[in-house]
This record gives C-alpha cells, sequence and structure tokens, in this order.
C-alpha cells in the first residue's frame, strides 16, 4: 500500500500525497533506515521539482507566495530555493530583503570567469617559454 501511494505521489510530483504517505505510514518508515535514506531522497527531489515547476512562468515571484502554493513554511521553501540556485539547477538570486526570488533566463551565463582562466593558461605558457629562452641565454 505504501509503494503503490507513493508511486502515485511520485508520478504526479506532488509532495503533498507524498507527506500524507509518509504521516500515515510513519511507524512502519521509522524502522528501515535504507527505506529513511530513499525517502529522503525521494522528497528533496519532488520538492525541488515542484518548486522548479511553480517557479518556471516568472521572472520575479514572492517566496510567500510559492511556499503558500506548495502549502510548506516559508523558511523550507526558501532554503530549498537557495540550495537549487547553489547547485546551478536553476538560474536566480533570492532577495532576502523583500522575499522575492528574482529568476534569470538560463541562456545568460557569465563568461568571465572562463574568459580570465584561459588568458591565465595562455599567460602560464608565455612565461614558461620566456624562461626557457632566459635559461638558453645564461
Amino acid at each position: 500500500a505504501v509503494v503503490s501511494t507513493q508511486s502515485t505521489g511520485g508520478k504526479k510530483r506532488d509532495i503533498s500525497i507524498f507527506n500524507e504517505t509518509i504521516a500515515e505510514y510513519d511507524d512502519e518508515l521509522k524502522k528501515d533506515p535504507v527505506v529513511q535514506n530513499h525517502l529522503k531522497a525521494l522528497y528533496d527531489n519532488l520538492l525541488e521539482k515542484n518548486l522548479v515547476r511553480i517557479i518556471e512562468p516568472y521572472s520575479r515571484v514572492q517566496i510567500a507566495h510559492v511556499a503558500e502554493t506548495i502549502s510548506l513554511p516559508y523558511d523550507i521553501v526558501e532554503k530549498k530555493l537557495s540550495q537549487i540556485i547553489l547547485d546551478k539547477k536553476f538560474s536566480g538570486i533570492l532577495d532576502q530583503g523583500s522575499g522575492v526570488l528574482i529568476v534569470y533566463d538560463g541562456s545568460e551565463s557569465d563568461q568571465t570567469y572562463t574568459y580570465a582562466l584561459d588568458t591565465i593558461t595562455h599567460m602560464g605558457k608565455v612565461v614558461d617559454v620566456l624562461f626557457k629562452k632566459a635559461q638558453k641565454l645564461s
């Protein structure tokens, strides 16, 4: 019964069905540490997918609205959103002062870091060549 209910919740990507099932079968599920680890991973995955699905259509969205939509506490939603952004699974920033998530297009990426690494690599090669030439002169 647990597996079929969890399967339905997983297919629908519905975190509320998942939480209801966990609450209903709490005693059976707490006995097995392997099952607990898998359920935690599944919960994190479902939460992440639900949050991304909710925020995808927006360029700017109130975190409170997202929390209300997904029926979870504000702090849990904010923490998971920050984790998604830090893991680079979604591009945006959290403006904690105004409680807003500002979403960026995935295509916008700053190439400065890549260019800087290329420059440093090339400069390293130039220094190596100059060092070899200096050794030949002395």
